[in-house]
């Protein structure tokens, strides 16, 4: 994407990542609004082309970007940096830095993993999906066993546990762990 004409003023032409080359690209700090210009970084073409590399020689330039005034230009140098984390120069640099919350929280948004509940056998569950037991479970608290192939109606998912959801058997809801489970 081409260069905005206020993305250019505030960086005054100049790569905001390495300050060597002239900036030619608007770069969106995701997850935040792309179009705007609070979420943009000048880059030039030389860092778009490194963004997925882990070039010491080129990515030393993070030690200064970093201290930027623009939260856009410290999430992205923050985020570079924490990819680069294993390498002792990066490490040393973001262990100097202190930032606003918000800006690390935004540049740590993109090595999130979304909470995926999964069945025995992988697939995804969701709200709502039957299930069926792939064996017999001992019913804590209650006095029964829920049989090797009992289908549970409509779970809902353990928020913060992937490993469990709620389900209705015999009308009693329990919490059963999602390795002993097949969606229906």
């Amino acid at each position: 994407m081409a260069l905005a004409a206020a993305l250019s003023a505030r960086c005054g032409g100049t790569c905001e990542l390495c300050t060597n080359e002239s900036a030619t690209q608007e770069y969106a700090v995701t997850p935040r609004d792309p179009d705007q210009l609070t979420n943009q970084v000048a880059i030039c073409d030389t860092c778009l082309q490194e963004m997925d590399h882990l070039n010491a020689d080129h990515w030393r330039c993070l030690e200064g970007s970093i201290w930027n005034p623009e939260p856009a230009v410290q999430a992205l140098s923050y985020r570079l940096l924490y990819a680069r984390k294993d390498q002792r120069w990066a490490a040393d640099v973001l262990n100097s830095f202190e930032a606003d919350e918000d800006v690390i929280q935004w540049a740590l948004s993109a090595f999130e993993v979304a909470d995926v509940h999964k069945d025995a056998f992988n697939n995804i569950l969701e709200n709502g999906d039957n299930v069926v037991l792939t064996q017999a479970l001992n019913v804590k608290g209650a006095s029964f066993t829920a049989a090797k192939g009992t289908i549970v109606k409509k779970i809902r998912l353990v928020p913060n546990d992937t490993a469990q959801i709620e389900g209705r058997i015999n009308d009693q809801t329990i919490v059963i762990l999602t390795k002993f489970v097949k969606k229906g």
